[in-house]
């Protein structure tokens, strides 16, 4: 496949997989940067000329946050139409898109340098809920939770927030935020756990209380998804309160780090990651993957190891429940799927399985 076929195809990947999961705004934005885009400008030059994996590389989400953050500066009239739902602004968004690369593409530039920031509290949910269900299979109901891909660290806060699991709650009444997702299926386990450490890293840590990187990962949030704007309003209250605890590594070598670390009795270490997996390059995945087998071939009831995951399946546009936890069960086991925000879950009866 030729270098220009891999990047309509990521593309049309992103405008599909914006449209399924309710943001047809973005979708339409992404839409008409690939129509608008040429080798007559700098921007146009890069974006076409991508020599690496543009699907991977989420290359049509690094364009479409530098024009949301023009749009949130609130400078563009033209093109804050197209984010405020104008249907006039729609069916000309690629001539908008031009005219603003003709004007501001010093300030578009520099999204392109770094991948996007898909920091949500809201995933937080789907973390609880399979904890719960790990809980019930017996592992011990201390956590060791390690994050990769944390972004922000909003999900190392998982403990501050309160929690309506299709009736099943969980954490502290009055917390800052608290989550109640459209809860389909059967609810999960009614268990109680504690979080004995929550640590995470990433290649290129979120510092909330940088009023600049908060604007930028603002800037990453789908425009239609109005709640998570208060959401990330009061997470940035949070950090600022007490920042989680966040590292600066590639998910892989910080993994390495962790799992070469002697493992408390009655404690279970749990690996967890969400809508990061297709941003760490294959080689990094397959360490990872092959570190976390060998160590849960080492596990034992009292020190067990599991693995929860939230990501996207490119093929159905759903966002998988994913676990695998040992000594017992080593074999991936799919609990559910899940609105790539936390809007919704669908759980599924383990028992019908």
């Amino acid at each position: 496949m030729s270098r220009q076929q891999k990047i309509q195809d990521a593309f049309a990947n992103q405008i599909e997989y914006c449209r399924s999961n309710g943001a047809p705004i973005t979708g339409r934005i992404v839409e008409a940067i690939i129509g608008a885009l040429d080798e007559g400008s700098e921007l146009g030059r890069r974006v076409l000329q991508w020599e690496g994996n543009p699907l991977a590389d989420a290359l049509p989400l690094r364009v479409a946050g530098g024009f949301h953050a023009l749009h949130l500066a609130g400078q563009h009239e033209r093109l804050s139409a197209i984010y405020q739902g104008d249907q006039i602004a729609a069916e000309n968004a690629e001539q908008i898109i031009a005219e603003t690369i003709f004007t501001d593409e010093s300030h578009l530039l520099p999204w392109l340098e770094s991948p996007p920031q898909t920091n949500e509290a809201g995933r937080s949910s789907s973390y609880i809920a399979g904890l719960l269900w790990l809980t019930e299979q017996g592992l011990p109901p201390q956590y060791e939770l390690l994050e990769i891909g944390s972004s922000a660290g909003l999900n190392l806060m998982i403990d501050r927030y309160a929690y309506d699991l299709g009736g099943v709650t969980f954490g502290p009444q009055k917390a800052p935020l608290s989550f109640s997702p459209d809860w389909q299926g059967p609810p999960p386990p009614n268990q109680f756990f504690a979080f004995q450490s929550l640590r995470g890293c990433d290649i290129a840590p979120v510092d909330l209380t940088n009023p600049a990187q908060a604007r930028r990962l603002t800037a990453y949030i789908w425009p239609e998804h109005t709640v998570r704007f208060e959401r990330m309003k009061s997470a940035i209250e949070m950090v600022n309160s007490q920042s989680p605890h966040l590292e600066g590594a590639s998910a892989d070598d910080w993994m390495m780090a962790q799992l070469s670390q002697p493992q408390e009795a009655g404690v279970t270490r749990v690996l967890v990651h969400s809508i990061v997996w297709q941003y760490i390059p294959k080689a990094g995945r397959d360490r990872i993957t092959r570190a976390m087998e060998e160590a849960g071939a080492k596990a034992t009831r009292d020190r067990p190891l599991a693995w929860l995951s939230l990501e996207a399946n490119r093929e159905t546009y759903r966002h998988e429940l994913i676990v695998r936890h040992w000594p017992e069960h080593g074999e991936p086991i799919k609990l559910g799927e899940a609105h790539a925000h936390g809007a919704w879950v669908k759980w599924l009866d383990q028992s019908k399985t």
